[in-house]
């Protein structure tokens, strides 16, 4: 869904006619900056390594939020933990009698609200499981994006098409603009205030 509707163009200083592929192109554009598929809230699911003797993990899309009338942005997680490394198993005792118990690797359901998050940072933290042992992985089903695009990503594409306009090997009249050839140029499109204006919803642990 592109960022721009034909409303909008004149109050971001776009012509009226300005053609819809522009303003299409550039919201895949500003997707593609901020390695996610969608600015508006989307699900995601992410498998992260716990730190030892931790029990947060940071989520890469943010903020986090609820969809719809949903309590929590967590959907669904799993946690498990594994054979600690050389060095890592705080209580070798314990984690021995949990082996007795389950298979190591074996993924456990956590209920989501259990969790406790941060909607600004993306940092969640666990329950421990049934003995009190920290995992060392889990599996985060949850949604994150926005609620309503904000002027400043409104800002962001209208500009993209202004710089698009304005580069010589793409001012051309067309029914429809070549994503690629926008993609081989989007180096200058996204000039730095276009960067900045989007710096803050870019993948967080992704590249």
């Amino acid at each position: 869904m592109p960022y721009l509707e034909p409303a909008e163009y004149s109050s971001f200083g776009l012509p009226d006619g300005t053609s819809s592929d522009w303003v299409t192109t550039a919201t895949a554009l500003i997707n593609s900056f901020c390695r996610r598929p969608d600015l508006n809230i989307t699900q995601y699911i992410e498998k992260l390594r716990v730190v030892s003797g931790s029990r947060t993990v940071r989520l890469s899309y943010l903020p986090l939020a609820a969809p719809n009338n949903a309590i929590s942005p967590i959907v669904a997680a799993q946690g498990r933990y594994g054979k600690a490394r050389r060095g890592e198993a705080a209580e070798p005792n314990l984690m021995d009698e949990a082996f007795a118990f389950s298979l190591p690797g074996q993924w456990n359901d956590l209920d989501p609200q259990s969790i406790d998050f941060d909607a600004n940072t993306g940092e969640i933290t666990l329950p421990c499981n049934f003995f009190g042992l920290p995992y060392n992985e889990v599996s985060v089903t949850y949604t994150a994006g926005l609620s309503f695009i904000g002027d400043d990503i409104k800002s962001a594409c209208a500009q993209i098409v202004r710089n698009a306009q304005a580069t010589p090997a793409l001012n051309a009249s067309k029914t429809k603009i070549d994503t690629m050839q926008m993609q081989y140029f989007s180096s200058s499109l996204l000039d730095e205030t276009v960067q900045t204006w989007l710096r803050p919803y870019v993948a967080s642990r992704l590249g």
